[in-house]
Order: structure tokens, then C-alpha cells, then sequence
């Protein structure tokens, strides 16, 4: 099963590579960055698996640039305590 099939492996699977992120010493900004690259190619190459992704996705699709930065930045702070490790 694909971790974009289920909402909880979604964030689950975020949150461990933020973790590996902040380990490796990347910064806030760097995340923050890369999040919306991530969101981006999301919103361009995957259709949404679940509602939740689905909200996300209709979201990024009418919010300006700084309103998807913004929106990458809540994904990140949603993320930061739901790694596995």
C-alpha cells in the first residue's frame, strides 16, 4: 500500500523524513522550502487519495504563492511529532 493511500501513514511517513531533515542539519527555511517543492509537484503529478488530500489539494490550487508557502509550513509543524522513529 502506497504511504498516499492513508492519511495517518501520509503524516507518519512526513514526519520521518523531517526528522532525518532536521538531523542532517537542514534548516527551518530549507524544510519549509522544500515542503512547497513537495506540495508543487503534488499538486501538479498526484491525484489526492483521501479527503483529507483532497482538501490539500483544492486549497493549493487557488492559493497564491505565499499562501501555498504558508500552507508547507503548517504541513511541516503538522508533521513534527508524528515520525515512527
Amino acid at each position: 500500500m502506497s504511504v498516499l493511500n492513508n492519511w495517518d501513514h501520509w503524516k507518519n511517513f512526513l514526519g520521518d523524513r523531517l526528522d532525518e531533515a532536521q538531523q542532517n542539519g537542514m534548516s527551518k527555511n530549507v524544510i519549509n522550502h522544500l515542503a512547497h517543492q513537495v506540495g508543487d509537484y503534488l499538486a501538479d503529478k498526484v491525484d489526492p487519495k483521501n479527503e483529507q488530500q483532497r482538501v490539500l489539494s483544492d486549497l493549493w490550487s487557488v492559493a497564491s504563492e505565499e499562501e501555498q508557502q504558508a500552507i508547507a509550513s503548517v504541513m511541516v509543524k503538522l508533521v513534527e511529532n508524528n515520525s515512527t522513529q
